[in-house]
């Protein structure tokens, strides 16, 4: 063509890049990979093939792991983490500064790797993948730097398992190992089946950095090497994937005492209003749905309209999509790469096919012969019950649907198991403000989209898993507190046969929606003092009370609603209120417990409920440090509703400490009260009655801790369950928490000692970080 044509025409001329080099790096190697235990690569053996999606070359045959390799790389990580650990903060800086630095000095070769492997296009890996890679390790290195000033009563967890995906393989490698390593532990990574090479590639550059053998381990092979790993002897699981393998590896570690945090599957909604700027917003689709092929968890893959708007948006989207570029991905001109894997491909494929529903456009744009590739999809029209607007499809298929109100954006937004992302697009900074809040996602983006950074968490809520990578928020995962536990031994209540200590019968309740409450079963069990004396009954509490009262506690969403400032109030009244029976409540403990610590337990019950009060409109959020021009806004919000099994041993302040800093962050509680000494907390509701608690904020169950563990750990309308039981029922709770993939925290029966404060712990575990990305500016 002439240049004159060229103008004309302004079609892209191919600019290719080349892949010399990393040809060369897999040919030095053999093209055949062992795994890297102990600091050094093993020999090859049997293994699969690991393809160009772009062409169905073969780049090189990897190894697949077996259960002995997988336990000599938990071997050698536990038998490293201890030096690793005590080499101090600014030790172990020195690796990640040098890692991060390798990653710059080889960045070409990492995003040529990745291009090849994966199928995304070059510019993708090059300006996004391999940039935030390195920045993951230059920020921890800092972290770990600073651990020991700022982070001064946690230690490391030990050796991490940890489980990547296909779709970003380096980012999340690095999202995983660079905290994991700051923090002190060591890890046995296993990279996805299809997509391994810059993992080894990674490998290699830990040996010229000199890591010392067993910080690093990297085992490749398909999904049973995951399950192998999930097995082993590790102390943590880290796992990004889909809902359906984190709801198996949720089952498989109940009650193993594992750290477990989840970053799986998404819908995320791409909200335009009526006042946004259209043909931004257009750009900002672009990259949200055919970004890495729509290979992306957050991917926007749900576009929602205002009507006045959507048929102009709707024509200028189809245009837009008319001017992709689809093709080999090492061109720098592509916008639009291969899928990772026939396998996936057929998924998408079927999944659309299987669509009746809206209208279909795909542009007629020139496809690649042979490869793995998908045209952009636009289906428009859905309704919020067609299955592409529930299901997650991977792939570059965009979904679309109407609103007409800002309510209405919220409630469709909504309307999802899933809870990673958002996106919204509108001029008006003080609608977007009111509506990224009520936007059930872990992370929303406001006149943008795909802005990650390792100062800012990112993760989600629902099904979409819990727990976060990067920022502060993300170190909590690969800690824990300082200090050993003790064992802690079933409490079992008194036997009797004496004459009640009170002729006066006064059967207790239970307490549900601001109302005493009658248990369902219609059996109570009754309360023996050490003595033998009967001190009174109590409700047996059955699936049909969980129930009821979890029903009362969801309909309390007002109270999440209320300032910090009004829920520190009602907490102060509580406390005031409980010190004017105090001798009543300590007399109480010490009949039921046979020992002299009534008073004491009081007294710190009431400092208990003052702390959670002071908390209540001071346990802020942060603006994280994130290099755009605007900020990010690490919002803490409460949880929902919360089930927890109260501390037999501790009766008033087991209750009261689990209570009082989640309802000062905005949850409502479904509290399960001490089974063996269970009269302190039906005295309790009492003081609650008097204290201006909402109805349904608070409500009180009695009875057995295992009739009621597994319905509230099931429940689909609880958020998240602790139990503090001296019954064993951490292994029930995890397992059935699986179900929509609640948070939990359970004692795996050791012992918290209710006489120190862990309001830090409790306000931590009672709130969700949610990252709000406004970029400003015109």
């Amino acid at each position: 063509m002439s240049i004159k044509e060229i103008f004309e025409t302004m079609d892209y001329g191919p600019a290719p890049e080349s892949a010399v080099e990393a040809l060369a790096w897999l040919v030095d190697q053999g093209d055949r990979f062992g795994h890297f235990i102990n600091g050094a690569f093993t020999p090859p053996a049997d293994g699969f093939e690991s393809r160009n999606p772009a062409t169905g070359e073969v780049l090189a045959t990897l190894t697949q792991a077996t259960q002995s390799d997988v336990d000599s790389a938990v071997t050698a990580a536990r038998k490293a983490q201890p030096k690793w650990e005590t080499m101090g903060g600014p030790g172990r800086a020195k690796y990640l500064y040098a890692l991060a630095r390798l990653l710059q000095k080889h960045s070409r070769l990492f995003a040529v790797l990745e291009s090849l492997d994966n199928g995304k296009p070059i510019r993708e890996a090059r300006d996004i993948d391999i940039p935030l890679a390195q920045r993951h390790f230059y920020y921890h290195a800092g972290m770990a730097q600073l651990m020991e000033a700022e982070l001064p009563d946690v230690q490391a967890l030990g050796v991490c398992g940890q489980i990547i995906p296909w779709n970003f393989p380096l980012l999340m490698l690095s999202w995983k190992i660079a905290p994991a390593l700051a923090m002190g532990n060591t890890v046995v990574l296993k990279p996805a089946e299809y997509t391994s090479l810059t993992a080894l590639l990674f490998a290699d550059i830990c040996k010229q950095a000199g890591l010392p053998a067993g910080v690093v381990n990297i085992v490749t092979g398909d999904g049973a090497v995951g399950e192998m790993i999930v097995a082993a002897e590790v102390d943590k699981i880290a796992f990004t994937g889909s809902t359906s393998v984190g709801r198996r590896i949720r089952e498989a570690t109940a009650g193993s005492g594992k750290g477990l945090t989840l970053e799986l599957g998404g819908k995320s909604p791409y909200i335009v209003f009526d006042d946004a700027d259209i043909d931004s917003a257009i750009e900002g689709l672009v990259d949200a749905i055919w970004f890495n092929q729509g290979q992306v968890c957050c991917a926007g893959s749900r576009l929602l309209v205002q009507e006045g708007i959507a048929e102009t948006f709707h024509a200028k989207l189809r245009a837009r999509m008319d001017k992709l570029r689809i093709g080999n991905p090492l061109d720098k001109c592509i916008d639009v790469g291969a899928i990772v894997d026939p396998v996936q491909l057929d998924t998408i494929s079927a999944l659309v096919a299987a669509n009746t529903a809206g209208e279909m456009y795909q542009p007629q744009i020139q496809m690649p012969e042979g490869g793995c590739f998908y045209p952009p999809t636009l289906i428009e029209g859905l309704t919020t019950s067609d299955s592409l607007m529930q299901e997650e499809i991977f792939g570059p298929v965009l979904v679309s649907s109407t609103f007409r109100t800002p309510a209405e954006a919220v409630e469709i937004a909504n309307n999802t198991r899933y809870g990673l992302a958002a996106t919204l697009w509108s001029e008006n900074i003080n609608l977007a403000l009111d509506i990224a809040p009520k936007l059930v996602a872990g992370v929303v983006w406001i006149n943008g989209t795909n802005m990650f950074d390792a100062a800012a968490g990112f993760g989600g809520v629902r099904e979409s898993g819990f727990g976060r990578e990067g920022g502060w928020e993300g170190l909590s995962a690969y800690t824990k507190p300082k200090g050993k536990t003790k064992p802690l031994a079933q409490v079992k209540p008194f036997k009797g046969d004496g004459a009640p200590a009170d002729p006066l019968d006064r059967t207790a309740k239970m307490y549900v929606g601001g109302k005493q409450a009658r248990p369902d079963s219609g059996y109570s069990q009754a309360v023996f003092g050490k003595s033998g004396s009967l001190l009174g009954h109590v409700g047996l509490a059955n699936r049909k009370d969980v129930r009821n009262a979890v029903e009362a506690a969801a309909g309390a969403t007002a109270w999440g609603k209320t300032t910090g400032h009004l829920r520190a109030q009602i907490l102060y009244y509580i406390g005031e209120n409980l010190s004017a029976r105090a001798d009543e409540f300590a007399n109480r403990i010490d009949s039921m417990t046979g020992a002299k610590g009534g008073k004491a337990e009081v007294e710190t019950s009431i400092q208990r409920l003052f702390t959670a009060a002071a908390w209540a409109d001071k346990y802020d959020g942060q603006v994280h440090n994130v290099p755009i021009r605007g900020v990010a806004l690490a919002m803490k919000e409460p949880s929902g509703v919360i089930g927890a099994l109260c501390a037999d041993e501790a009766p008033l302040l087991g209750l009261v400490s689990v209570m009082a800093p989640a309802i000062a962050m905005g949850n409502r509680v479904v509290l399960a009260a001490s089974q063996p000494f269970p009269l302190a907390a039906t005295d309790f509701y009492q003081v609650l009655d008097t204290s201006d608690v909402p109805a349904g904020v608070v409500n009180i169950l009695t009875g057995s801790h295992t009739e009621v563990a597994k319905p509230l750990a099931a429940h689909l309308n609880v958020d998240a369950v602790w139990s503090f039981s001296s019954s064993d029922l951490s292994s029930t709770i995890e397992a059935a928490s699986a179900g929509n993939l609640k948070r939990t925290w359970v004692n795996n029966s050791q012992a918290l000692d209710w006489s120190l404060d862990h309001s830090k712990r409790f306000l931590q575990a009672a709130t969700e970080v949610k990252n709000i990305w406004v970029p400003y500016g015109e």
